[in-house]
């Protein structure tokens, strides 16, 4: 039996339709002025939660009688009835941070995951802890030495507990905090997260230690990650589905266990308070409960609190350096002008605040919080949130909402009208944005499908979202499937025809397209944010690299297929130029036995720069380069694949 994942891969790639409708909202001074009910002219309200658990319960028992009623009625698009997704398990039984673009920021630290702000690190699957390289691969966690300029395969173990019966359990993410290790993932099986704790030890040795287990319904994206650490602060996002038809009507809040042979559901345990709840603003039996869980890494023990908003189901995330932001959205396309909402939780542990808003974003990356204290958020018309393959297929009206934080408030009042930019909307579907610098960019190319030759645009958009102007449109010759920072410039990398193009584009002043390196034959390797990183020289200047594989294969053909090589290429004053490639070997190191995530959702090639030596991660090889005369030399390589561990130099 298909998991719910791969039921909605097949209907993503096999059925794209939407309508052409535009976006207009009216007002389009986008102007900064604060607005006349702010903070300064008013206390904030607080948002209402429950006062009790009997408040709580009397809730829940009149919305199962509504949920009965609109059950009766008829049954929602989309295979959910009263929220509830009906082929996953039932909400688990009862059982500078300013700018995405801070190169700077990312130079000084050891990190080598391409993340939106430098000090909220995300789930991946490649880490670094001392000298040695951390990789999730497949259902197991490995570690490569690279200190003493070596590169030595250390140890392998399975990514859960030795107890574990891993049948429908996907493992996702990675992050090191300290001596542990910590590997996130979704259990079909046993219906939520699921969360590993290793150690390990200088030398690189991995330990198991413990898993817990946090009610949840699946926080898969095509785009996002579920998890973020700051510090000795683990936090995720999970959404939750209202579902009180059950004999017990708050068996599916948030609640945690630790594992163990024989693990009951009475062995969860609730981490979150009636007043830690937050009451629905509008009447309706279709609800979810967004849930921010955040986890104290400071211990040997998991523990942690949630705080939950009930809204709408449709829902896009994003994580800042002080905040997590949940964009909600009816899956109802009529419904979204009308009921979605913009909450803002801060990491402080303080309550949350909102806006009635419109549309919705597409991804993490539709969102910046400044240091200026305004929020921006690029918004189409029709985005339904980025649940699963959500994220790549919009096609209507295009938005900048920039909004002053002391806005957002615990009466959800409608945003102001002249909030919203009204920006040009591109020719496609498969939409792409991200803030770089003092600009938004946008536009649209191929996703997870083979390229569309109906997509005819072949422009970047950009606007200046906190200086207003006019947008600016700039002819690419090419899609954009990718848009990454370079310091204050941007890459854009797209495809056309047969081959993949990387494009800069300069914004220091006025947008202006600059040079161009083209790869013949070719299409992206990697689909996932995680895929690029850019190694500043520089503010001018740096090299970065992306894993390439050959054309005429689908975006989805990095779940099954490894990359054939990363491409690195050198950036000079908004000019590239190419500086070779680390290619994987020939064949592949044959069954390794794979009894857990053996399809590679979230990638299985990354470029790593780590100090002075830059790598390649092929599959299960891991390749080192030299740059010598700006061009990078294969120096050694290791193959750290289960029963095949070795290094050639």
């Amino acid at each position: 039996m298909l998991t719910r994942r791969v039921n909605t891969l097949l209907v993503a790639l096999l059925v794209i339709t939407a309508a052409t409708l535009s976006y207009r909202p009216t007002g389009a001074a986008n102007g900064d002025a604060p607005s006349r009910t702010t903070a300064a002219t008013r206390p904030p309200t607080p948002m209402k939660a429950f006062a009790s658990e009997e408040e709580l319960l009397a809730f829940l028992q009149e919305l199962a009688e509504r949920q009965r009623r609109e059950t009766r009625r008829a049954k929602l698009p989309g295979g959910v009835v009263g929220g509830v997704v009906d082929a996953l398990p039932a909400a688990a039984p009862p059982v500078s941070a300013a700018y995405a673009s801070d190169a700077g920021a990312h130079a000084a630290s050891e990190s080598i995951t391409n993340t939106q702000h430098a000090v909220v690190d995300e789930g991946g699957i490649v880490k670094v802890h001392g000298e040695h390289l951390v990789i999730l691969r497949r259902g197991r966690l490995f570690t490569v030495g690279i200190g003493d300029n070596s590169l030595t395969p250390v140890s392998t173990v399975d990514a859960f507990a030795p107890d574990i019966d891993p049948h429908r359990t996907w493992y996702d993410e990675m992050l090191v905090s300290g001596d542990t290790v910590i590997v996130i993932g979704y259990s079909y099986e046993r219906g939520g997260t699921e969360v590993g704790f290793f150690d390990i030890d200088k030398a690189g040795g991995l330990t198991y230690r413990s898993t817990y287990h946090l009610r949840s319904n699946d926080y898969y994206s095509s785009r996002n990650y579920a998890s973020r650490l700051l510090g000795e602060k683990l936090v995720f996002y999970s959404p939750l589905y209202v579902d009180v038809a059950g004999p017990v009507p708050t068996a599916w809040l948030p609640a945690v266990r630790r594992w163990r042979t024989g693990a009951t559901a009475a062995e969860f345990q609730r981490i979150i308070e009636p007043s830690r709840i937050y009451r629905p603003f509008d009447d309706t039996a279709s609800l979810t409960l967004h849930t921010v869980t955040t986890c104290d890494l400071a211990s040997r023990e998991m523990t942690c609190t949630a705080t939950g908003v009930m809204g709408p189901p449709g829902r896009v995330f994003y994580v800042s350096p002080d905040s997590v932001y949940v964009w909600m959205t009816p899956w109802r396309r009529a419904a979204r002008a009308r009921r979605s909402l913009l909450y803002r939780l801060p990491l402080d542990g303080s309550g949350p605040s909102a806006l009635r808003v419109k549309g919705g974003p597409v991804d993490q990356f539709s969102f910046l919080q400044g240091e200026d204290d305004f929020l921006n958020v690029l918004v189409r018309a029709d985005a339904p949130g980025d649940a699963m393959w959500d994220a790549e297929d919009t096609a209507r009206g295009v938005a900048l909402l920039r909004v002053p934080l002391t806005e957002l408030d615990g009466d959800a009042p409608d945003v102001r009208e002249d909030r919203y930019r009204e920006l040009p909307v591109p020719d496609g579907r498969a939409f792409r944005n991200r803030f770089v610098g003092e600009y938004v960019l946008y536009g649209t190319g191929t996703t997870w499908g083979y390229a569309d030759p109906r997509n005819t645009d072949q422009y970047v958009y950009a606007y200046r979202f906190a200086g207003g102007g006019e947008p600016v449109s700039l002819s690419l010759g090419h899609g954009v499937d990718r848009i990454e920072a370079m310091g204050r410039d941007a890459v854009v990398v797209g495809s056309s025809d047969r081959d993949l193009h990387f494009t800069a584009v300069g914004l220091r002043a006025r947008p202006r397209l600059g040079g161009r390196f083209t790869q013949p034959a070719a299409t992206q390797g990697e689909l996932r944010s995680h895929g690029f990183f850019y190694k500043p020289d520089t503010d001018t200047s740096g090299l970065f690299g992306l894993p390439i594989r050959s054309e005429g294969e689908p975006g989805a053909a990095h779940l099954v297929h490894d990359s054939a090589f990363v491409r690195f290429i050198r950036h000079d004053s908004l000019n590239f130029s190419t500086a070779g490639k680390l290619a994987a070997s020939m064949g592949g190191p044959g069954d390794d036995a794979c009894r857990a995530s053996c399809v590679d959702w979230y990638g299985n090639a990354r470029p790593i720069f780590w100090r002075d030596r830059l790598f390649a991660l092929l599959g299960y090889e891991l390749v080192e380069g030299r740059l010598e005369d700006g061009r990078v030399r294969e120096l050694r390589r290791a193959t750290f694949a289960p029963a095949v561990s070795r290094s050639t130099q």
